[in-house]
């Protein structure tokens, strides 16, 4: 339970997407929708922090109107959907990009570029859209990425090569390589499957959260988070008042302050919603 003082004081709202705030099945469910447009008329700026692209978060906002700048990419990215207004951008650097290209083809790994609008891949990376889940991410084809270095705001890379894939990660990790984050991690889907992701080193959900409050000039004790995942973890540990989905990871469990009784399929998040509502409203 959210204190009603507490919840009077809400003026933002910044929630995870998938396994959060849709169903598993990518829905979102009617009373969540109902209330989190009930919320933005009470005056509170309503955000998603996803780790999908900017692109693949807009459908989801335009559907919701939500008035709150959008955090895309696990934070790479701040930007509105309304108006294209880029609060944050944090591209890898030209050389970084063009290693990872370079090291990619001369070790035959698979690699796209991520844009804010779109994954990029060539000819020798056809496999990688069947194989990377990036949920409404829009794939485009290209001849080359030496138009597309710029402007990158994360490297995926994937391969049954284990050990490859393992030398590209220290590749990109200090002292190798400075100024990068890298996430390394085996298929969900497909056996003998690995995954590299590559950033700018300053990305997550919690300082995209910073860089929200600082535009919209509010507080941490301003603001209310919803996650369920470990890329969820920097939300919460901030002084925002922490919400966990009851499918959410133990971790983050731990540092909530509440934890719902329904899970993302059973619009677990509207609870919290309807308690912030009726102390507005009371």
């Amino acid at each position: 339970m959210i204190e009603k003082k507490i919840a009077r004081d809400i003026k933002l709202i910044v929630s995870d997407l998938d396994g959060t705030l849709l169903s598993d099945d990518g829905s979102l469910g009617v009373e969540t929708r109902n209330l989190i447009k009930e919320l933005i008329k009470e005056g509170i700026n309503f955000s998603i922090a996803s780790g999908r692209l900017h692109s693949a978060v807009v459908p989801t906002a335009e559907a919701l109107n939500l008035n709150g700048p959008l955090i895309s990419l696990d934070g790479a990215l701040v930007k509105y959907h309304s108006n294209g207004k880029t609060i944050f951008k944090l591209p890898l650097g030209r050389r970084q990009v063009s290693k990872a290209v370079n090291y990619s083809e001369e070790n035959l790994i698979n690699i796209v570029l991520c844009h804010a609008d779109a994954i990029y891949y060539t000819d020798f990376n056809t496999v990688i859209p069947s194989l990377l889940s990036k949920f409404g991410a829009e794939y485009k084809k290209v001849d080359s990425y030496e138009e597309y270095i710029k402007n990158t705001l994360e490297i995926v890379c994937a391969s049954d090569m284990k050990d490859s894939i393992k030398r590209m990660d220290e590749a990109f990790t200090f002292p190798a390589a400075i100024g990068c984050t890298t996430s390394f991690f085996k298929s969900r889907s497909y056996d003998n499957i690995y995954y590299l992701e590559i950033r700018k080193s300053g990305c997550s959900k919690g300082k995209g959260l910073k860089r929200v409050l600082k535009h919209l000039n509010l507080k941490p004790e301003n603001a209310v988070v919803v996650g369920d995942w470990y890329n969820d973890i920097s939300l919460f540990k901030t002084k925002a008042f922490k919400v966990a989905v009851a499918n959410a990871i133990p971790e983050l469990i731990h540092l909530s302050d509440y934890v719902t009784k329904g899970t993302n399929n059973e619009e677990g998040a509207a609870e919290i919603f309807e308690m912030i509502l009726k102390a507005k409203r009371n």
